[in-house]
């Protein structure tokens, strides 16, 4: 009886390394939850179509689900619990608890996960096919709610927590212009 291949894979996740044997065809959101305690990220679908298990790889959304954990390696990786900068929340974070950007909470650190990139994305001026005009020199599109639907599409909520999580992202968004306003940035 033929054994499965297997590795010795370092991951590079939330700042910290993790060396680990994997069967190749374990799954980056299995390596995370089974093998290194990440629960974070959670298993909904496992086909990579409802973005529970969103994380960042390279500053990416990725979903885990459906990323071979040996793939992953060589590469940094965000789980929700690296997402927070210490002790103090990302904006994003922030955000989604202070307009109920969640209700179950089940699907809210893919959507965080995504909500990060899509500000992201945004800042870099990658169009959506929200966006009407992509012209390179037309700029960063606003971010509409039109925009963060199309961007945050992925990620479904089962309760419906979506305008909540509009709002949360555009908060968000502005985060960064308002730290800048009140000196934060750099201090």
């Amino acid at each position: 009886m033929a054994t499965a291949p297997s590795s010795t894979i370092t991951l590079d996740i939330n700042g910290e390394k993790h060396t680990l044997p994997v069967d190749h065809r374990t799954t980056l959101l299995d390596a995370l939850r089974e093998r290194l305690g990440l629960t974070g990220s959670k298993k909904g679908c496992d086909q990579g179509q409802c973005g529970a298990c969103t994380v960042l790889v390279d500053g990416r959304r990725t979903v885990s689900c459906l990323q071979l954990a040996v793939a992953a390696e060589g590469r940094t990786i965000t789980t929700i619990e690296g997402v927070a900068d210490g002790g103090r929340l990302h904006p994003v974070q922030q955000a989604f608890l202070d307009l109920d950007g969640y209700q179950c909470g089940y699907c809210t650190p893919g959507q965080i996960c995504s909500a990060v990139a899509v500000i992201e994305e945004h800042a870099a001026g990658w169009p959506s096919a929200a966006t009407d005009d992509v012209r390179p020199e037309a700029g960063a599109p606003e971010l509409t709610p039109d925009e963060i639907r199309e961007r945050m599409s992925g990620n479904l909520c089962r309760c419906g927590a979506y305008v909540s999580i509009v709002r949360a992202v555009a908060q968000a968004a502005q985060a960064p212009a308002r730290a800048t306003a009140a000196g934060e940035v750099g201090a």
